[in-house]
């Protein structure tokens, strides 16, 4: 008589991933997120001026870039 087949291993449902393995993408994508805003945006202390400038009055006179043509002469 023939022998019965040889029981070699028993298959089980593997193990559940683990939190980390399931949701590691979602918390890359947020820390990067995160440091994408820290490091690219700006204060608003570096748009103020740190000194206040004078301001002009109207009263001067406003002087032409070119310089004065030469008149001829009759």
């Amino acid at each position: 008589m023939a022998k019965p087949p040889a029981v070699i291993g028993i298959l089980t449902a593997p193990t559940p991933a683990s939190w980390w393995k399931r949701n590691r993408h979602i918390v890359f994508l947020c820390a990067g997120l995160f440091l994408g805003y820290q490091l690219c945006g700006t204060s608003e202390a570096a748009h103020s001026p740190e000194h206040p400038r004078p301001t002009h009055t109207t009263t001067e006179t406003v002087r032409p870039l070119l310089p004065p043509t030469p008149k001829e002469t009759p």
